[in-house]
């Protein structure tokens, strides 16, 4: 039985609640009646944001809307981050640059390294639940009575850093609004820092985070903040982070179907890749040319590349330098698992590189909207039983029904 809480039952229940057939939603959205009915009885995903943004817009309803809040299982590894949510929430909204809502903080250096550690965490979800508020609100305390200048500088831009752990952990966990909030917050410290580099690392969230209808904004926004970058590149850090400035460009002009126009950025990012050492655990972002390579995999999977030819691409990314970022390798690995499951002959295959993911971060994968995609689209397809048993287990841990 299809699962009720997949994007195909929801698309289903609005298209339905909208009073539309499948012809006039095929019509408005681009996309082929056959696949969407595929997609409707769980025979195919939804799982590239083209596709879902497509669809959102024809059926005006939120990305959201479609692809479904976040869910709770009764897998720990898969609920345990949620737990961080509210209070992270808390410490968005509650603390401003003028007034903090904490009243003591610890040493400013004592916070600058324990943003570290949680940067470095192996299982960073449940470290940003445990730490994060407090650092935030912390932070803002030193950024509103700084010792000196220095001190001031040093704590807006480790709340940068902190800003930029929230909105990421808040959107891979499924709370697209809250990480907005966390990339806005960002914004508007850059803006008072001043400095290009500030600036350069808030556009990367902001550009992440705004919302499907948005695609066109997003990458006017990522191309004008890489050629404001650009002239201030002449450090190792400025390159990291005006590589991601170009890599988000390649994304949101792949979800654009501007597939020329993405090439061009890749290229780009390569080149800027060759700059800097291939160091994906210690530059910022994780820019560097492992990570151009593991982006050209997820570019691949959004324009729909499958089988033998996206396993092409995924072979000339060595995964040995991926291993400190393990959060960066399951999501390459997941992209390629993603891919590999829209051809019938590399199913099988499919199943290994999703469950090679979950091990890798298992935290990180069991609350993948797009994996929870596949994988329940996969189990629809399911025949043989050693299979059928793997999908199954995955479906568990995911809360899916199986």
């Amino acid at each position: 039985m299809h699962d009720e809480s997949t994007i195909g039952t929801r698309l289903r229940a609005l298209r339905r609640w909208r009073g539309m057939t499948l012809t006039a939603l095929a019509d408005l959205s681009g996309l082929s009646q056959g696949f969407l009915s595929k997609v409707e009885n769980g025979k195919a995903a939804l799982d590239r944001r083209s596709h879902i943004s497509a669809v959102a817009g024809a059926l005006e309803v939120s990305e959201t809307d479609l692809i479904g809040a976040p869910h709770l299982s009764r897998d720990p590894v898969q609920s345990a981050p949620h737990a961080a949510i509210p209070a992270v929430r808390a410490a968005l909204m509650s603390n401003t640059l003028t007034r903090p809502a904490a009243d003591h903080a610890r040493p400013l250096a004592e916070l600058v390294a324990e943003m570290g550690r949680i940067d470095r965490s192996e299982y960073k979800y449940i470290q940003v639940g445990e730490s994060l508020p407090a650092v935030l609100g912390e932070l803002h305390v030193h950024a509103a009575a700084p010792a000196d200048e220095a001190a001031q500088r040093l704590a807006l831009e480790t709340l940068i850093e902190a800003f930029q752990t929230a909105t990421w952990a808040a959107k891979d966990l499924g709370y697209a609004d809250l990480a907005g909030i966390a990339a806005m917050r960002a914004d508007e410290v850059a803006r008072t820092l001043g400095d290009p580099i500030s600036k350069g690392k808030a556009a990367t969230l902001r550009i992440h985070t705004m919302p499907g209808g948005a695609r066109d904004l997003a990458l006017a926004a990522a191309e004008e903040a890489a050629d404001a970058l650009e002239p201030h590149a002449g450090t190792d850090t400025a390159i990291h982070v005006l590589g991601m400035i170009v890599l988000a460009a390649a994304l949101s002009a792949t979800v654009t179907y501007r597939h020329e126009r993405a090439e061009d950025w890749l290229g780009r990012a390569a080149d800027l890749a060759s700059r800097v050492p291939d160091t994906p655990g210690v530059n910022w972002g994780a820019f560097s040319k492992t990570n151009v390579g593991v982006w050209q995999v997820s570019l691949a999977t959004e324009r729909g590349e499958s089988g033998a030819a996206l396993l092409e691409v995924a072979e000339a990314v060595d995964e040995d330098r991926l291993q400190p970022r393990r959060g960066r390798h399951a999501v390459f690995l997941a992209d390629v698992g993603r891919g590999l499951a829209r051809d019938k002959r590399t199913r099988d295959e499919a199943v290994r590189w999703l469950r090679h993911a979950e091990r890798v971060a298992p935290h990180k994968i069991r609350n993948s909207a797009a994996v929870h995609e596949t994988v329940a689209t996969l189990l629809t397809q399911a025949k043989a039983t050693g299979v059928g048993r793997e999908l199954r287990g995955m479906a568990a841990r995911m809360g899916m029904a199986h």
